[in-house]
């Protein structure tokens, strides 16, 4: 039963995760800019996901965490994505959006995570 909430979860979050970076973000804002993109997709999911996992930091529910916390979560953020866009972007002559990017991820993820943990 366990596995089968993991992978309910997953089954939501990465789909989520594609919709919100390809359709939404890059419609959104990439559109927009000239130069190389800033990875906001990557980032938007990160800070969301950051968000609803502070909010169940007080959960003593277990199929709730293993629905929400591993597979919707786990499967909509992405650290080794985040990871390969900072390399992408310091290697191809953005060190800046490199570091703006680590700084935008801990710094928003981090607040966000206790914004959730605060209101939950």
């Amino acid at each position: 039963m366990n596995l089968l909430l993991i992978a309910a979860g997953a089954a939501v979050g990465a789909p989520l995760r594609y919709l919100t970076d390809k359709h939404l973000v890059h419609r959104l804002l990439v559109g927009t800019t000239t130069g190389t993109p800033f990875p906001w997709g990557t980032l938007t999911v990160n800070v969301l996901g950051s968000f609803l996992l502070g909010l169940m930091t007080g959960t003593t529910n277990h199929p709730m965490t293993l629905l929400l916390g591993v597979g919707f979560c786990g499967a909509f953020t992405t650290y080794s994505t985040f990871a390969a866009e900072t390399t992408a972007l310091a290697t191809t002559g953005h060190p800046t959006k490199a570091a703006l990017n680590v700084v935008l991820n801990l710094a928003a993820g981090l607040s966000a995570a206790i914004l959730g943990a605060t209101i939950s």
